[in-house]
């Protein structure tokens, strides 16, 4: 069986695009490309991957379907579209001819509209993703989680995944209301969650195995084997360790589940999100 990395991302820094990356994030302030990528996930026992983007432009999802093209090991692309534009459909028609292309993602997590996704606009958007075959990515802070209910309840044909568990505050232990929303997610079966971004929202590089169990206990307990899957975020978890370290944590937690359930969670269940 594959395994997959189901997160992870490429780019060619550029400080005025890259703003985000801040002056105390300097081991990310630099170009990272498939070629640096390649190596460390043969030295980790993961086959190929999927990139996310990391851009909000049309050019975005040309830049990455170049280095899929010219990478077997980058299986798929979630890119980025305006779902809000007048002409989505003709939009979303011509991208499915880049069979590389599964999905998409934006920001929503920076939009000061914390319920943007629940826009008329952004919602008939996501309304003609699944016609064309597309997933869509939710990156989002807890504080919008119950918004990413209510849209996935609304759109029940239609895959979504929950990036980086949608990054709870690790690093201040602040479970109980997180907890609550993610759990409003069971019996949601068309949403998926990413085990993935937790060592940045962690004590950068004084975190413990322990301090993630209990996040990892609920999405595992909410999702199931069945709608999780491993993601490294690399290069960003390069702000806490390296991606040994990352993908440690999920090795460690998920030792005693069965050969089945890694199986699915390592890759199984990415080949079926994305269509890989």
């Amino acid at each position: 069986m594959l395994k997959v990395d189901a997160h992870q991302h490429f780019w060619l820094y550029n400080p005025e695009r890259d703003s985000w990356i801040t002056d105390d994030m300097k081991v990310i302030k630099k170009d990272f490309l498939p070629e640096d990528l390649e190596p460390v996930l043969t030295r980790n026992g993961i086959d190929c991957c999927v990139v996310i983007q990391s851009d909000q432009s049309p050019a975005e999802n040309f830049f990455q379907l170049n280095n899929a093209m010219e990478n077997e090991f980058i299986l798929g692309v979630v890119g980025w579209v305006d779902l809000q534009a007048k002409d989505i459909g003709e939009r979303l028609s011509y991208l499915q001819n880049f069979k590389k292309l599964k999905g998409f993602r934006h920001v929503l997590q920076g939009e000061s509209d914390r319920a943007l996704m629940l826009k008329k606009e952004f919602m008939r958007g996501i309304s003609l993703l699944s016609k064309y075959h597309f997933t869509y990515d939710f990156l989002i802070f807890p504080d919008q989680l119950k918004y990413a209910k209510e849209l996935a309840q609304k759109f029940p044909n239609q895959k979504f995944v929950i990036d980086h568990i949608a990054k709870p505050d690790i690093k201040n232990k602040k479970l109980n209301d997180w907890k609550k929303d993610i759990q409003a997610f069971t019996g949601l079966e068309n949403v998926y969650c990413k085990v993935s971004g937790m060592v940045t929202e962690a004590n950068l590089k004084h975190w413990k195995q322990k301090d993630f169990e209990p996040y990892l206990d609920v999405v595992t307990e909410t999702f199931g084997t069945n709608r999780l899957m491993f993601g490294s975020d690399w290069p960003v978890c390069l702000l806490s360790c390296s991606y040994e370290k990352t993908k440690g944590i999920a090795d460690n937690y998920f030792q005693q589940f069965s050969e089945s359930e890694k199986e699915k969670f390592y890759g199984e269940n990415a080949v079926t999100f994305y269509s890989l």
